[in-house]
């Protein structure tokens, strides 16, 4: 492989069928101890609401609880919504977490409700035109952050100070101007919203300008890898995320689904085609059949960072693909 590149996972804490939101949580807490055995970098949890069968709403408090049951692996948000919230609320959250966990804490920052707009409404209450701010609630979060605010007559406790890196999250090219406008890290969710993955990703380099926090442009890529011993086996377990996706483009959403042999055979065209473009960015196979795939898809971005899901219903299988892919990454 031409680049060494850092590896780490996305999870969401989803439900799957026959369980509930513990077995959720207690699911996540199992990975991330997996991977930090296996020298994953970083393990984000992504901030959603008002779905049932995710488990990860209350970010910064999954965050706390997973970092807790890990020892040195970093732990952040992928990310969280800063439209949802007030930018002193979040940095005393991740104040908190990063004195509690030193050096082990990412913030990473989207700026989708990460919901439905009735959702949307009933988190931001009177501030309904709040994702039009994103751009300045970064910056008053840098500042709570920073030691520039001791004469501040609003500063955060704990938080001041505190060296937390602070990422744009982002799926669509918006998100690309502001990262490299700030210069800081971008990470791309190319694991469900691949289309513009590329035009964002060159956006960014082509107009980064340094930062105290980053010197030149870090790219992190979300995608969706399935590794099994077998291609055959890693399709059929990259079912329960095609149900998955096929739940989210008809709004008919269930607990991740067991496997199922064939599934997108008797779906209508134009639903297999709206899911095959969300999985442009889904990796499956054996470990020799994923290693020539994803060293063309780094050689070809040119990716910093490359970040997993695990959207696996077994337990077992799950932590087993995971293994798989660090022993094809390296």
């Amino acid at each position: 492989m031409s680049k060494k590149v850092k590896l780490s996972a996305l999870d969401l804490a989803n439900v799957i069928a026959g369980g509930n939101a513990a077995s959720a949580i207690a699911r996540t807490v199992e990975l991330a101890q997996q991977i930090e055995q296996l020298g994953y970098t970083r393990l984000w949890l992504a901030e959603h609401h008002n779905m049932e069968y995710i488990a990860s709403s209350a970010t910064a408090v999954l965050i706390g609880h997973v970092a807790a049951h890990t020892r040195h692996i970093r732990i952040g948000s992928g990310g969280v919504m800063l439209p949802n919230h007030a930018p002193l609320a979040v940095a005393e959250q991740f104040g908190t977490l990063e004195t509690m966990y030193p050096g082990r804490i990412d913030l990473g920052l989207g700026r989708a409700p990460g919901t439905d707009q009735l959702t949307a409404m009933a988190l931001r209450r009177n501030n309904p035109n709040a994702v039009y701010h994103f751009p300045e609630d970064v910056r008053e979060l840098q500042l709570y952050f920073s030691d520039d605010n001791v004469s501040g007559r609003v500063r955060a406790f704990p938080g001041e100070g505190l060296d937390i890196p602070i990422w744009i999250l982002g799926s669509s090219t918006d998100s690309a101007y502001l990262a490299a406008e700030m210069g800081l890290p971008y990470a791309f969710a190319a694991h469900f919203a691949p289309r513009q993955f590329r035009n964002a990703i060159a956006l960014y380099r082509t107009h980064f300008k340094p930062s105290a926090q980053l010197a030149q442009p870090y790219v992190m890529a979300c995608v969706n890898v399935l590794a099994a011993d077998t291609d055959q086996e890693a399709e059929l377990l990259a079912s329960s995320l095609y149900n998955m996706f096929l739940g989210v483009i008809t709004n008919t959403r269930k607990p991740l689904q067991p496997p199922v042999v064939d599934v997108r055979t008797y779906w209508p065209a134009d639903i297999r085609a709206a899911v095959d473009q969300m999985l442009a960015c889904t990796f499956t196979g054996s470990p020799d059949s994923l290693r020539p795939q994803l060293e063309k898809f780094i050689e070809e971005t040119g990716i910093d960072e490359l970040m997993t899901t695990g959207y696996i219903y077994d337990s077992g299988a799950r932590l087993k693909s995971f293994r798989l892919l660090k022993e094809v990454l390296g």
